[in-house]
């Protein structure tokens, strides 16, 4: 619910557990590739995100960090909240969105199998060894066919939680305001929930409520460890970035999914499509992936997914199909998108291969105002 009315949605304050937001709008997390080999947070990626704070933007969610010296990190030049060294690196990010005033969350993600660069171990790990569809993304360092995973032991999973709660407590400890567990898009969490990456027979495979279980005790263990004005969200997706195509079973499993994860301590679900405004199983009618986490979860919800245009991210707060919303294109294209659009100022077209060629790191231009 919003505190206070306005003439425009998507400038209305919010409060997200202890944030108060002075608008609707938020940063997406989106892959980058700029932090040094060591997995340490730079200089650049400072100034990159503050300036999405000086833009408007009332939140702002990192990229994926990875959380562990095994088998999470997914790209090279993808940064870490793994060591106390990294966390100490993140320190200036915190420091220089705070300065500009807006709070910063950390987004966690192990990239179980959909692995395109790891500096520790060359094996990804996922719930069964199922080899992913599809190919990996040349903007971040893909080249090859992606590698048929092991399956995870009980004591990975014990250990993969672990990695989670040692990256939030370090997050905290790096000035973050929260985490936001990466459960979306074929990483770790996601390939435990979709069907035929999960072949397992025991308590974490077959129904959706075994599917849902690791997830569910990743999020349980992080919200348990992290201080109760810290903010835990959970983002996620049908679509995979190697299956686009993907499907849950229908509205059952989204009840199962999202309601499961709403219960498990989460402040928000983070919710993400390509188009977010179409139909989440049909492609003529039905409602949408953010209607049904509204519908079937007890937080806010947070839209992502085909919202540059104002009129449609507006639609989307005033039917009721999410409580925020977040830009990732639309961002990296207008990083002033919420001062522009209250200004009354034209927005520029995203230009895929002047922003991600001939890879993904934080280009120049993007430093400068």
């Amino acid at each position: 619910m919003s505190q206070t009315s306005t003439a425009d949605p998507l400038f209305e304050e919010f409060r997200l557990s202890e944030l108060e937001l002075d608008n609707r709008i938020g940063l997406s997390p989106m892959t980058r590739i700029s932090a040094t080999e060591t997995g340490r947070a730079t200089d650049e990626m400072a100034e990159y995100y503050a300036r999405f704070a000086r833009g408007g933007f009332s939140v702002l969610i990192t990229e994926g960090i990875y959380t562990d010296e095994a088998h999470s990190q997914g790209y090279d030049g993808q940064p870490g909240l793994a060591t106390d060294e990294q966390a100490a690196s993140w320190e200036a990010v915190t420091d220089a969105v705070h300065e500009e005033g807006a709070p910063v969350i950390a987004q966690l993600m192990h990239a179980g199998p959909l692995v395109q660069g790891n500096r520790f171990v060359d094996e990804p790990i996922a719930p069964s060894a199922v080899e992913p569809k599809g190919e990996p993304l040349a903007a971040y360092g893909g080249s090859e066919e992606f590698a048929t995973p092991r399956a995870m032991t009980d004591e990975d999973v014990e250990d993969v939680i672990e990695g989670f709660v040692d990256a939030a407590r370090r997050a905290e400890d790096a000035g973050f305001e929260g985490v936001e567990i990466h459960g979306a898009n074929g990483y770790l969490l996601d390939s435990f929930l979709t069907e035929y990456t999960n072949d397992r027979d025991d308590e974490y495979g077959g129904s959706p409520e075994n599917r849902v279980r690791f997830p569910r005790e990743v999020v349980e263990a992080v919200r348990e460890a992290t201080p109760e004005e810290f903010v835990v969200g959970i983002r996620l997706s049908q679509s995979k970035v190697n299956d686009p195509d993907y499907r849950w079973s229908g509205e059952e499993e989204a009840e199962t999914i999202f309601g499961t994860l709403s219960a498990a301590g989460v402040d928000y679900l983070h919710v993400t499509e390509a188009a977010i405004t179409t139909p989440a199983f049909d492609s003529e009618s039905g409602p949408t992936l953010s209607e049904l986490a509204a519908r079937h979860g007890d937080v806010p919800v947070i839209a992502n997914g085909g919202l540059t245009d104002p009129e449609l991210a507006r639609e989307v707060l005033e039917t009721g199909g999410a409580d925020l919303l977040t830009l990732a294109t639309g961002a990296l294209a207008n990083p002033d998108w919420p001062n522009r659009v209250r200004e009354g100022r034209e927005l520029d077209a995203f230009d895929p291969e002047e922003t991600l060629q001939p890879d993904a790191s934080i280009n120049e231009f993007e430093l400068s105002e």
